[in-house]
């Protein structure tokens, strides 16, 4: 009976295991379709938020657009109410804000940076070059850098003819416009007052800021990096003393003092401080820094003097071989065209010297040192695709100065008339100012840069305008730097050693004025 009961119970057993299965596998697919089912809820239910979502989107966007093209079809007279006129633009002098140098922010990525580092691997190379020319010329590694100490020569004279211009520029101006200051309000005759000072002082400017170094120059025979640096520190205190007064003569005119109390003077700490921050226009306080970081300044004063090792290897390197005299070769045509090309490397590159020593380097060292925080001495000059943009880019310190000064003031005396006069007065006297640097640091007269500022650089400016976007026109701007650096460098070098093998034999006007290049017949 039992082995007859097991099989039984086992057959009862299996029965019930496959009634159970059975059942938990339609319980399992109803719960499938009930998931399913909630899926398909949640999917309408999130389609119905996404309409809303875009519907009130759509909305806000629609207002936002109706609210722009209203705006847009607003009368042009409701418009010029709420924007300021030319007129008051120009009225507004230049604002300084905290800002710091393009190439300082574009050092900070790897990819310029690198340009920087080739840049420092050229000059390895022009020192290793050097090196081993000296070794196989004179069998000994030699770097004498004779040519740097003749063009720095003479730093004694330099040094007390700028302190003598600088202690001019410190008291004069200034004590001068506190006296005149002082009287314009309670004298008779103001205008009589104005033009008798103005007099006195443009008198004694000639003859201090004027005359003065061009006779320390000239005289003591400084050599042209010296006789430069003289030039451009006489430029430099004249641009400043003339901003101050221009800035501040005409706040003591308008304000009048109230009964006894004294009028109102620009401090002398102010004015000093004006005098060596990197900027030429006049202002009682400009945006600081809090702080002087002196790795940047130990970093920056390198750069410079690294600077000043480039242009000697270039000039030794790359100049001086091909147009130091060595035969009696008459100039001609084909050796002129020769010359001109082989100057367009040394002149470009010196062109980027000059431009990162100075406009990039000296300019923010001494922002540094007095915490001056506009550092914005130039823009992205090297994008402009016309000669008008990049006239305003390259320098912004001078450019600020003469837009200011001889542009807007011309403009101001002329009622807001002949916008175009104007602007050729500017490039005029930047073009005077530039050859007349030139003049005096090389010791001759022969007028390149006029020629290429005052005549091509306005041609360009006016046929090569904003309107230019293409960069073509960048390519063209590179190409016609590249030929003029290069007809310059080819013409001052020329005129430089057939100043010293032709020197003139008169001091008659034509004697001096004269290009001996012309004449004189030891050319390469």
């Amino acid at each position: 009976m039992t082995t007859a009961e097991q099989p039984n119970g086992l057959w009862h057993r299996n029965i019930k295991a496959r009634q159970s299965d059975e059942t938990s596998g339609h319980v399992g697919g109803h719960n499938n379709v009930q998931n399913e089912e909630d899926l398909r809820q949640w999917q309408k239910h999130a389609q119905k938020v996404k309409e809303k979502i875009l519907e009130q989107v759509h909305d806000q966007l629609s207002d936002l657009l109706d609210k722009a093209l209203t705006e847009s079809v607003q009368p042009v007279t409701q418009i010029q109410k709420k924007m300021p006129s030319r007129s008051q633009r120009m009225d507004d002098g230049k604002v300084f804000m905290e800002r710091p140098s393009l190439l300082d922010e574009l050092f900070e990525i790897n990819h310029i940076r690198t340009i920087y580092h080739m840049f420092i691997a050229v000059l390895l190379i022009f020192c290793l070059s050097t090196l081993a020319v000296d070794y196989i010329d004179q069998g000994r590694l030699v770097l004498e850098f004779d040519l740097l100490f003749f063009a720095f020569g003479k730093l004694g004279t330099v040094t007390c003819a700028w302190f003598v211009m600088f202690v001019y520029t410190l008291l004069v101006p200034y004590y001068t416009l506190v006296f005149w200051g002082s009287l314009y309000h309670s004298f008779p005759s103001k205008l009589g007052l104005s033009l008798g000072t103005g007099l006195v002082l443009s008198v004694v400017q000639t003859c201090v800021l004027g005359l003065f170094p061009i006779y320390v120059a000239v005289h003591y025979q400084l050599p042209p990096a010296s006789r430069f640096i003289v030039i451009l520190e006489q430029i430099r205190f004249l641009m400043k003393s003339y901003s101050f007064m221009r800035e501040t003569a005409p706040v003591i005119m308008k304000n009048t003092a109230k009964e006894g109390e004294s009028p109102r003077f620009p401090t002398f700490s102010s004015y000093l401080y004006f005098l060596f921050c990197p900027t030429l226009i006049y202002r009682e306080s400009y945006p600081r820094n809090t702080h002087i970081r002196w790795k940047y300044v130990g970093i920056t004063l390198g750069m410079i003097l690294g600077c000043l090792f480039y242009g000697y290897f270039i000039l030794v390197r790359l100049c001086v071989p091909v147009f130091r005299p060595e035969t009696n070769q008459p100039l001609s045509k084909r050796s002129m065209v020769l010359a001109v090309f082989n100057s367009i490397l040394p002149g470009i590159m010196l062109l980027l010297l000059c431009f990162f020593a100075f406009l990039h380097c000296w300019l923010n060292l001494f922002g540094e040192l007095l915490c001056f925080a506009d550092r914005m001495f130039y823009k992205d000059w090297w994008n402009s695709t016309s000669f008008a943009n990049y006239y305003r880019t390259w320098n912004v310190v001078v450019h600020d100065w003469l837009y200011y000064y001889g542009y807007r003031d011309f403009l101001w005396l002329s009622n807001r008339k002949f916008r175009t006069a104007a602007m050729l007065s500017v490039f005029i006297v930047s073009a005077v100012v530039h050859e007349y640097a030139l003049a005096i640091g090389f010791g001759f007269f022969y007028p390149v840069m006029f020629c290429l500022f005052a005549l091509f650089g306005v041609m360009f400016n006016f046929t090569m305008n904003d309107k230019r976007q293409s960069p073509v026109f960048n390519v063209i701007m590179w190409a016609c730097l590249f030929l003029g650096q290069g007809v310059q460098v080819c013409l001052y070098c020329q005129e430089w050693y057939a100043q010293i093998h032709c020197p003139r034999t008169g001091n008659s006007f034509w004697e001096l004025v004269t290009p001996r290049s012309w004449s004189c017949s030891y050319q390469r």
